[in-house]
């Protein structure tokens, strides 16, 4: 028997992804989506290629029938959910910010407003090729940020074995497509502000995902100094693309490393030496692709790039359903079509 999944928010980018990839699982079937703007309607008419589904408010999503939901909706709206959601058995993957941080007042202070289901915490943080073992047989996973999915990736392994030189900055530069903003309209990613343009937003140490990126480097027992984060707003529809700036012990153990932790993933590409990540190596798939080049006797450049609705949302979060489920992880996603 499939597993009966059930979307919420599913006409918005990610969720419209969740409903491609589920559609091809061989372990899964949608018994429902909702929108709360579109209920009433097929998701055909939000994007003419989609399936003819039909969308019903959240208020009234069967959850008696269903096994798992997938949550893509706005911070403070997800937690909630995912605890009725919880109470009735079901099994839930959360693509919202609302269970990533694991205690409530660092919510407070990132989100502006006290955490809706404080209780819920903490939950395994889904970025299954740091440490999947966690996210097997779990109930509830919080799927990572998309920014937070590129740095942590490019970063990790070099944490993990203490290659960090101790106080030393970290400097994360990103660009992101205009999908990362979603699908509310807004007048900074209007196709007149963006073509032709390319600009910085919550430079520094502003940006929501900076705390997801340092718990999780804490965890990892990271000594290095603060994580300067600078995201920049590309004039393409999606991807992501992060150059990350560590200063490091060893330039020539930081490959051995990366090796060590992402040679046999079948969804990361870790480029041979010389070559550099591109968008073109991940737009429309679930793949990351890194590039480790030796700046200085201790500097290293890693470049990761990743597509936002993808890796950085909609497939990572169905390699979590598939932990979740005792599946194999690839399920629903290789070979990549």
């Amino acid at each position: 028997m499939p597993i009966k999944a059930g979307i919420y928010g599913a006409t918005g980018y990610t969720g419209l992804e969740l409903v491609r990839l589920l559609e091809q699982h061989p372990n899964a079937c949608i018994h429902f989506l909702t929108s709360e703007r579109s209920a009433g309607q097929s998701l055909r008419q939000s994007y003419p290629l989609a399936p003819d589904i039909p969308l019903i408010q959240a208020d009234d999503a069967p959850l008696d029938q269903a096994d798992c939901v997938f949550l893509c909706l706005p911070h403070t709206r997800s937690a909630p959910l995912a605890a009725q959601a919880l109470a009735h058995g079901m099994r839930v993957v959360d693509l919202s910010a609302d269970l990533r941080l694991d205690d409530p007042a660092i919510y407070e202070q990132w989100y502006r407003v006290p955490h809706p289901a404080p209780d819920l915490l903490p939950k395994p943080y889904g970025l299954p090729e740091l440490g999947r073992e966690m996210l097997r047989g779990a109930d509830c996973i919080a799927n990572p940020g998309c920014y937070a999915t590129a740095a942590l990736m490019g970063t990790v392994p070099l944490a993990r074995h203490k290659l960090l030189i101790p106080g030393a900055p970290l400097i994360v530069d990103a660009k992101s497509g205009v999908s990362g903003a979603g699908r509310t309209p807004k007048q900074n990613t209007l196709f007149c502000e963006v073509h032709g343009n390319f600009s910085p937003y919550s430079i520094g140490r502003a940006h929501r995902h900076l705390a997801e990126i340092e718990q999780v480097l804490a965890a990892e027992g990271s000594a290095s100094g603060p994580v300067i984060f600078s995201p920049h707003l590309l004039p393409t529809d999606r991807g992501i693309l992060a150059t990350i700036y560590a200063q490091v012990r060893d330039t020539d153990a930081a490959r051995a490393v990366f090796e060590e932790m992402y040679g046999e993933e079948p969804l990361v590409n870790l480029l041979p030496p010389g070559e550099l990540a591109a968008l073109a190596h991940v737009v429309r798939t679930p793949l990351t692709a890194i590039s480790l080049t030796p700046a200085a006797d201790n500097l290293l450049i890693v470049v990761v790039a990743i597509d936002n609705l993808l890796k950085g949302a909609s497939s990572q979060a169905v390699q979590n359903f598939n932990l979740m489920w005792n599946l194999p992880e690839t399920a629903g996603l290789l070979p990549w079509r």
